[in-house]
């Protein structure tokens, strides 16, 4: 699970310092991302709450749809999917042995990823913004 925690920190999740258009959202723009609370789950125990900090995710992270990349502060993941619905940006891809998914709210900038591999679940939630 700690592989796991370096990749979340390549997908540093969202924290937004002020709202934003709608349009900001969808995928047009470069957004700033960061994660302000993690979840650790494993089969047959319950999940462990905490900060992102608690499982080696950065305090910010780039989201470029256009390049198709997610920049973290130690590696860069590539977008392998995206998917824009009327009220969502979805983004996949895999990295080290994990499945990734990175769900962002196109009006408010809310964020969830997941983080995955066949020992558990890393779930951060956060926000992001445009620089």
């Amino acid at each position: 699970m700690r592989l796991l925690a370096c990749l979340a920190c390549a997908l540093g999740i969202a924290l937004a310092s002020s709202p934003a258009p709608a349009g900001d959202f969808d995928g047009s723009k470069l957004l700033i991302c960061a994660p302000v609370e993690a979840n650790d789950c494993s089969a047959g125990e319950a999940c462990g709450k905490g900060t992102p900090d608690d499982i080696g995710a950065p305090a910010f992270m780039r989201i470029d749809a256009a390049r198709k990349a997610v920049i973290g502060p130690k590696r860069t993941s590539p977008i392998q999917f995206m998917n824009k619905s009327e009220d969502q940006l979805l983004l996949q891809g895999t990295e080290l042995g994990y499945g990734w998914t990175i769900a962002i709210d196109q009006s408010t900038g809310k964020m969830a990823v997941s983080l995955v591999n066949n020992e558990g679940v890393f779930v951060l939630f956060g926000a992001c913004t445009v620089p």
